[in-house]
């Protein structure tokens, strides 16, 4: 692993929605890899971390609305419960996670959002809404947040390019699964993985 700090910012019109301190795995041709431990940095809307708190999903509407309103208060905070590793092609309108617990790979997560643009301490993406959540074993999956991803779609906030964008990139994401390619071709080692105890959690950088 190289010991290299990496900020993912959810970023818009100039506009940052969030940020999260990542730490850098691998770095090659096919995709970034990065992860993430409880305690990792983060800045996310307040609406947003009144909606995680409170179990509430209606303040994460409110963001949305908020977010099309051009608003953007952001609060720090660090991560809780799970640790993550990130895949991400370099042009592709998707990222594939892997959730871990302390029993072990909870879930793969393949997250819809914008192709990565570098910057000098990380890169910039923008998250579509939708997500696609699929068992660890890879045996069964199903969609998530097709009712906000209607609803930001409603508010402008994903356009008709963005969403001709996700409608392919859906098939490709069950491709992938399917013909077991990207990170599912080591699926095995990916359901190992765990956060080094050693590792520091990752910190964004000071501004």
């Amino acid at each position: 692993m190289r010991d290299q700090p990496h900020t993912q910012r959810q970023a818009r019109s100039g506009r940052v929605w969030s940020e999260q301190a990542l730490r850098v795995v691998a770095d090659g041709t096919e995709a970034l890899v990065t992860a993430c431990a409880p305690g990792e940095e983060l800045r996310r809307p307040w609406r947003y971390v009144q909606a995680c708190a409170d179990g509430d999903r209606f303040p994460r509407c409110e963001a949305f609305e908020a977010m099309a309103m051009g608003e953007s208060e952001l609060v720090a905070g660090v991560g809780q419960d799970t640790e993550l590793l990130l895949w991400k092609p370099p042009t592709a309108w998707f990222s594939v996670n892997a959730f871990y617990t302390s029993a072990g790979m909870r879930n793969w997560y393949v997250n819809f959002e914008h192709p990565i643009r570098r910057t000098g301490d990380g890169f910039d993406t923008f998250d579509l809404a939708v997500d696609l959540v699929v068992a660890s074993d890879l045996s069964c999956w199903y969609w998530k947040d097709e009712d906000e991803y209607a609803h930001v779609r409603r508010l402008g906030i994903v356009t008709d390019a963005e969403h001709r964008a996700v409608d392919v990139t859906r098939g490709q994401a069950l491709a992938m699964i399917e013909e077991r390619s990207g990170p599912f071709r080591d699926a095995a080692v990916w359901r190992s993985w765990r956060w080094g105890p050693g590792w520091p959690a990752p910190r964004l950088p000071r501004r």
